[in-house]
């Protein structure tokens, strides 16, 4: 590793709040700093999880979003990606220039209560319905990781939560499952076409962060994930992006070349726009890696399907004997 990659590194860490080691804290002492979680309750091992740096709540979730119309100032640039949610009458746009900083966004939108969840780690930006069993839950983030995916907290429980999956690991609520929501990753370019009338979250007040910048930046031209310590011997790089459906998989590298995909009622197509959020040290001076949609055919026409695009190596440990279509 080159000095100036040891440099990087090692603000990277700091930046985080912290450094962990492979075996990250034993159980005890989450007890101590976790005192409402059931730890008696789990359906992975809970030596799976680790520190990633932060303690709880040092990534802080937005719990009251505020919002500009998209064609207003929000200073964002054509080409860069945000999270769109279109439900009902309203649709919005979460920036990941603020997401790859908190994470977690807990919002209602149209009635319905969402959380627009973001791994930089993983690259996977999945929304959820923040309704389980009756209840309303809100989240927030653990400090924690498995697989090297973002461990999410219900406020309610303080359950534990994987954020590729949204099925809780940990805690009371331990193999419920959050319904999930269909959203895309797109430029703000292409979201401000399709809804006019939607809008874009602007970032908190006083956060003090640097919203814009990339705190990983390389970091999705890496030859390994960060403290990520399960096996991965798939032919497919680790840091390569799939597109994920449900338990399946196709390369990005196959769509980009094909450009539409079909695979039984489920239609992909990519197209060029959108730059890489974990290139460049700027989010909008990322190389261009293009705007990814899934639809399902139904009786009615085409309809969003619920899909994630995220690293290889985070399908395969959430999915270890799913293939991965690369021809």
């Amino acid at each position: 590793m080159t000095a100036h990659a040891l440099i990087r590194y090692f603000a990277f860490l700091l930046l985080l709040l912290g450094s962990a080691g492979p075996g990250g804290a034993a159980p005890p002492d989450w007890s101590q700093e976790w005192p409402r979680t059931d730890f008696s309750k789990a359906s992975v091992p809970l030596d799976e999880i680790v520190s990633g740096g932060p303690p709880k709540d040092g990534i802080p979730a937005i719990d009251k979003p505020e919002f500009t119309g998209i064609k207003g100032n929000h200073g964002l640039s054509p080409r860069e990606p945000v999270i769109s949610v279109r439900i009902g009458r309203e649709a919005r746009a979460y920036p990941l220039r603020i997401l790859i900083w908190h994470e977690i966004v807990n919002d209602t939108v149209d009635g319905t209560p969402i959380a627009v969840t973001f791994c930089p780690r993983c690259d996977s930006a999945v929304v959820f319905d923040r309704r389980v069993d009756g209840r309303i839950l809100s989240f927030g983030t653990t400090g924690k990781l498995r697989n090297s995916d973002l461990v999410m907290y219900d406020r309610q429980t303080e359950s534990w939560w994987p954020q590729f999956l949204g099925e809780a690991f940990v805690g009371e609520l331990t193999g419920k499952q959050m319904p999930l929501v269909p959203s895309r990753v797109e430029s703000v370019e292409r979201f401000a076409e399709r809804f006019p009338y939607g809008s874009v979250l602007v970032a908190p007040k006083g956060s003090g962060r640097a919203y814009g910048t990339n705190p990983y930046a390389g970091y999705d031209r890496a030859a390994k994930p960060f403290l990520y310590h399960g096996r991965y011997d798939d032919r497919i790089p680790p840091l390569a992006r799939v597109v994920v459906v449900g338990d399946q998989a196709w390369t990005f590298e196959l769509l980009m070349k094909r450009r539409k995909i079909e695979a039984g009622d489920l239609v992909l197509t990519w197209e060029p726009g959108q730059s890489s959020p974990l290139d460049a040290t700027t989010i909008d001076a990322g190389r261009d890696i293009g705007n990814v949609v899934v639809q399902r055919r139904t009786a009615s026409g085409l309809e969003d399907a619920v899909y994630d695009v995220s690293f290889a190596f985070a399908f395969r440990a959430f999915h270890p004997k799913a293939p991965i279509r690369a021809e």
